[in-house]
């Protein structure tokens, strides 16, 4: 049987975990394939994400979040330059001004790369940006950027450490496996799945010479 992301339960006889991309029916809701969710209706765990803020919520491929993930999205923030944060202009019978987008602490579109492993009831707040494959977590609140293949954790979520060496990084970075055809990742599973970071170094580095060779139909060392 073929993987398909388009499936909403990827696991046969189980549904509470989900693929998350086929079940999304908000535009400014944007998510890979094959992204799954331990829990149903993922949207209802996106909260204060209105339409006239306009902020987009971004999740790349195979990324793994546990149940009681929350993202908290720029409709959350209040004004804070002013004497009051009460939000009047959302109320009805009050007249207060929309404030100007300016006088708003946005922080922009949320973003989170590919093959992140995002923690149990950890909650991400709006504008971060999680580098490919992050862990963050169980319980963190993330308010900062999170580089690629770091791990983070607490309240505020700070980094433990690195995943692997800043070498291994940068081929990972540049095989980015995600994008590749599901035949492709299957051969390619023994190797993400091997826990000798040397091995996997040394065979990132054989991979990405050939693909360089086959792009431009060199000879192969």
């Amino acid at each position: 049987m073929t993987p398909n992301p388009e499936t909403v339960f990827p696991i046969a006889g189980c549904a509470s975990l989900t693929h998350v991309k086929p079940t999304i029916t908000k535009p400014n809701i944007i998510v890979g394939d094959f992204t799954y969710f331990s829990d149903v209706d993922f949207e209802k765990h996106v909260l204060h994400h209105y339409d006239f803020i306009g902020d987009r919520l971004i999740i790349g491929k195979f990324c793994q979040i546990a149940a009681g993930v929350t993202f908290i999205m720029n409709g959350a923030n209040h004004q804070m330059n002013s004497a009051s944060t009460y939000p009047f202009y959302i109320m009805n019978g009050w007249t207060q001004t929309p404030p100007a987008p300016e006088d708003l602490p946005m922080k922009g579109d949320t973003v989170i790369g590919n093959d992140v492993w995002i923690g149990q009831n950890a909650t991400i707040l709006p504008g971060v940006h999680i580098g490919d494959g992050a862990i963050i977590g169980l319980g963190s609140i993330v308010g900062h950027d999170v580089e690629p293949y770091t791990i983070v954790a607490g309240n505020p979520a700070k980094p433990i450490r690195k995943r692997f060496d800043n070498e291994t990084i940068e081929l990972l970075q540049q095989l980015q496996w995600w994008d590749k055809d599901i035949d492709e990742i299957q051969r390619l599973i023994p190797l993400l799945t091997d826990s000798n970071h040397e091995y996997l170094k040394t065979t990132l580095k054989k991979l990405l010479q050939n693909e360089k060779c086959n792009s431009i139909h060199c000879s192969k060392p």
